[in-house]
């Protein structure tokens, strides 16, 4: 015991603790020696890779480096992601993940959510709640860095994730976890319409697409989704006490977007000179408004199998 405090003391107090901590993460696998995020890197791979979603890179790389920046945050970080299927939503939150994490997505700190898959039967709606409150409790406590991921909100449970509520607010308190600290981020398709409304607005009306703010939906957004019951926010009190940090808008895809997922998955093949590929596959997408062939309404989700037909 005398030896590890020993050794406590010399790495808070001595100027060689950052050896130690190198040391001490060549033999553990804990929370803190895993947690490496690199916001650079992050900002990089979302400008880069995340096509025709502005206000989703501003959004999300803004909020990021804010809430890392402060070592002791009033709250945890809770982006709440909004838009249509194909748009980049799953992307994202795979780079936050990898940028976030030195074993990226496969970190233990790093927990996935999917209704269809943990939370199926309506009728076990409570055993649910018990369940994921115990789940996050005691992964916050083991892990105050962990990241929650809950995909498909809009086939979540009524009343299911409220019980998330002591967890992300700033005046709650969960003993023996440092639950501040956590980033949560939910991701599903309600609110799409609202979404998709705007940018088409915004088009017949000739504006840039970039001219678009991530303040015209902000309230919309929490709006539809809290009086949509196809929504896991339906009539949510996480909502009515305003503790989702922003909700993050993915705008529906023009057809150059389409061209740029097709062109970047034939370079991941190694055939970046095609171009009579990615003309014939954003020639194949469905766009809407017909009349307009504005938005892809698979947006790039259908691109790698399109290819596959054409190249």
């Amino acid at each position: 015991m005398l030896a590890v405090l020993s050794v406590l003391f010399l790495y808070l107090c001595s100027p060689v603790c950052g050896v130690f901590q190198k040391l001490y993460c060549t033999i553990s696998d804990s929370c803190d020696c895993d947690f490496k995020p690199n916001i650079k890197d992050l900002e990089w791979d979302l400008y880069k890779n995340v096509y025709g979603q502005h206000l989703a890179q501003d959004i999300v790389s803004e909020e990021v480096a804010r809430f890392l920046q402060n070592k002791s945050p009033e709250r945890p970080l809770v982006l709440s992601f909004h838009g249509s299927s194909g748009t980049g939503k799953t992307l994202v939150s795979s780079m936050l993940g990898n940028h976030l994490y030195g074993s990226a997505m496969s970190s233990p700190y790093v927990h996935q959510f999917v209704p269809t898959l943990h939370f199926p039967l309506p009728d076990r709606v409570q055993e649910y709640r018990e369940e994921l409150k115990s789940w996050v409790q005691g992964n916050l406590t083991e892990c105050a860095r962990s990241v929650f991921l809950f995909d498909e909100m809009e086939k979540m449970p009524p009343g299911l994730i409220d019980v998330l509520e002591p967890f992300l607010g700033p005046s709650h308190v969960v003993f023996r976890t440092n639950y501040r600290k956590a980033i949560y981020i939910f991701i599903g398709t309600s609110g799409e319409e609202v979404i998709h409304r705007k940018a088409l607005e915004s088009r017949q009306a000739g504006r840039d697409r970039e001219e678009i703010t991530a303040e015209d939906f902000q309230e919309a957004i929490a709006r539809t989704v809290y009086n949509s019951t196809a929504s896991g926010f339906f009539q949510s009190s996480i909502l009515r006490q305003q503790l989702i940090t922003r909700f993050v808008p993915f705008l529906p895809l023009s057809r150059r977007h389409v061209e740029r997922c097709v062109r970047s998955q034939l370079c991941q093949r190694g055939s970046c000179g095609r171009g009579d590929v990615v003309e014939a596959v954003a020639g194949d997408m469905t766009y809407a408004p017909v009349q307009g062939h504005y938005f892809s309404t698979t947006g790039c989700k259908a691109v790698p199998a399109k290819i596959n037909l054409f190249l």
